[in-house]
């Protein structure tokens, strides 16, 4: 939740504080907010709505450990639906083109697990491995809110998108995957620096000092 968010937090909790006939002191304002500020605003107002609808636990007034056991289980589900994501566009697209997902966590996770082409290339005995460690990782951004800084796409093995910056042109259009919409806003945000770049792949400058030209 970003800082800016907190206001219009403060509002939907003093709702709920009003639902249940409850004055909201500062003291437990400041718990809320620091119990909630690394989940999503949308989120942790569906899970208070869901609290309140409860036909069991709705009869009592909420506690952050009961949002917080909630959202935590909204962001396994998460991680597993960002992951099934992943597993159907490595069958429909391939190691070789450049793909960009409707989720930037499901990038900063690619990265981390190694770029995209590694990814598809992943064995059948790998994949449990690799199903824990990305999920691990989806659940590990989700909670710090804030995405960052991410790769606007996912370099595929052959699509040369790598020659095409080098030049200074736009390579082509990569594959989007799952929400069009969100994944051309995920584009559009994302950062031009291929942040997984292995050392070998890394650029470096040329430090030399520049020599006069000798006149002719």
């Amino acid at each position: 939740m970003h800082t800016d968010e907190y206001p219009k937090f403060l509002e939907v909790l003093a709702g709920v504080h009003d639902f249940y006939g409850k004055d909201m002191s500062d003291f437990a304002a400041e718990l809320w907010l620091e119990a909630m500020r690394t989940f999503d605003l949308h989120q942790v107002s569906k899970a208070l709505s869901g609290h309140l609808m409860d036909p069991d636990r709705g009869q009592f007034m909420p506690k952050p450990a009961d949002i917080v056991r909630q959202l935590q289980g909204t962001q396994t589900d998460r991680a597993l639906v960002a992951w099934g994501k992943v597993t159907a566009a490595i069958g429909q697209v391939g190691a070789y083109t450049d793909v960009v997902f409707d989720d930037p966590l499901i990038h900063l996770c690619i990265v981390d697990a190694g770029g995209w082409p590694k990814v598809c290339r992943t064995t059948y005995e790998e994949q449990s491995y690799l199903q824990h460690r990305f999920c691990e990782a989806y659940r590990a951004y989700a909670r710090r809110g804030d995405p960052g800084e991410y790769p606007a796409r996912l370099t595929g093995a052959g699509s040369g998108a790598d020659d095409f910056a080098k030049r200074g042109m736009l390579p082509p259009p990569p594959t989007l995957v799952g929400d069009k919409a969100l994944a051309r806003q995920v584009l559009a945000g994302g950062s031009a620096l291929r942040l997984a770049a292995t050392p070998a792949a890394v650029a470096l400058p040329d430090l030399r000092p520049s020599r006069p030209k000798v006149a002719a």
